[in-house]
């Protein structure tokens, strides 16, 4: 089988209506999933143009992170608790926040400083 010289393969792609450019100066690209995010640092990116529609192609090394579930607190739990220990909203929320919403770990973890 014959090897396509990049130069061919080029105008093959343009006489399909396909464009392809390289994206210069990403440094990161992030997907964003329901359970964790994928990071790719100093990426390659290609954008191909076809029929209106673009495909973007990325290489590198990848990192995942797990998504950290975000807590709902309601604010009549960060004022029981700030009443029950004498502390300031802010001080009850991130104890709250600490102990992901239970009221009697955060008064316990508050009084215990």
């Amino acid at each position: 089988m014959k090897r396509i010289s990049p130069r061919e393969a080029r105008r093959l792609m343009q006489r399909m209506g396909m464009e392809v450019e390289e994206v210069q100066g990403i440094e990161e690209v992030l997907f964003i999933m329901k359970e964790k995010k994928i990071i790719i640092k100093n990426p390659q990116v290609m954008i191909m143009k076809i029929g209106g529609q673009k495909i973007y192609q990325v290489i590198g090394e990848e990192r995942e992170e797990k998504e950290e579930e975000k807590i709902e607190i309601p604010e009549e739990d960060i004022q029981l608790v700030a009443a029950q220990t004498g502390k300031s909203i802010e001080e009850a929320r991130r104890a709250l926040e600490t102990t992901k919403g239970d009221i009697a770990q955060a008064i316990i973890l508050l009084t215990s400083k």
